[in-house]
């Protein structure tokens, strides 16, 4: 393995628009990349937030379970 891809970290998009607030999301984590914002208020519920990127294994649980299709898990 070289430099390159140590440095290498996924893209985590939350659509901001189409999440519910379930937060089924950061409870599937495993490396609890995903946190729920608690200083945020969006449509009625507190939204969730990319906390620790550099720590995601791009196994997209999150992706994956959203019921809203409200996360997308990229490579860079």
């Amino acid at each position: 393995m070289n430099e390159q891809d140590n440095e290498c970290m996924p893209k985590i998009t939350i659509n901001g628009d189409w999440c519910k607030g379930c937060h089924i999301c950061v409870e599937v984590c495993p490396r609890r990349v995903l946190e729920v914002d608690e200083e945020a208020f969006l449509h009625g519920f507190h939204p969730i937030r990319v906390a620790r990127p550099e720590d995601c294994t791009i196994c997209r649980q999150c992706e994956l379970l959203c019921p809203d299709l409200a996360i997308v898990v990229e490579e860079e």
